[in-house]
């Protein structure tokens, strides 16, 4: 996607410049990534107002929302709608909100899910650690 493109994206709320929203604008990883899945659910199909409205449902779930949950598209010959896998179902995105699927179509994953962990969380259940280097000479 192009500058032009994502600063589009910014100036009508799609993604933000969260490093800096001066000029030039400055956008960090987590904003990149929130491009990336605009692109992917514009490029599935769905459209503007259903992406800002995701956007807008979305708010609680941080400050890259997009990126942080499993979002899909439907597939099931009529326009694509946004859906949210979450743990106790599969959630499509309506005019009063997110509406959880009885029968869901087949969905699209976005490729894309993003998990932020902070220096303090514990490392994930087998997890490697890397071993400090040794200095050259320190070698024998």
């Amino acid at each position: 996607m192009s500058g032009t493109t994502v600063g589009q994206w910014a100036r009508r709320g799609y993604i933000r410049a969260s490093q800096s929203a001066g000029d030039p604008h400055v956008y960090s990883l987590e904003d990149v990534l929130e491009a990336v899945a605009v692109g992917a659910l514009l490029r599935g199909g769905a459209r503007h107002v259903d992406i800002r409205r995701a956007l807008e449902r979305l708010r609680d779930r941080g400050d890259w929302p997009l990126s942080e949950v499993s979002l899909g598209l439907t597939q099931d010959g009529g326009r694509p709608r946004i859906v949210l896998r979450e743990a106790g179902g599969i959630y499509a995105l309506g005019d009063r909100g997110w509406q959880l699927m009885g029968a869901p179509p087949p969905v699209r994953e976005l490729p894309l899910r993003v998990r932020r962990v902070s220096a303090s969380d514990p490392a994930p259940t087998g997890a490697r650690t890397r071993r400090p280097r040794r200095s050259p000479r320190a070698r024998g």
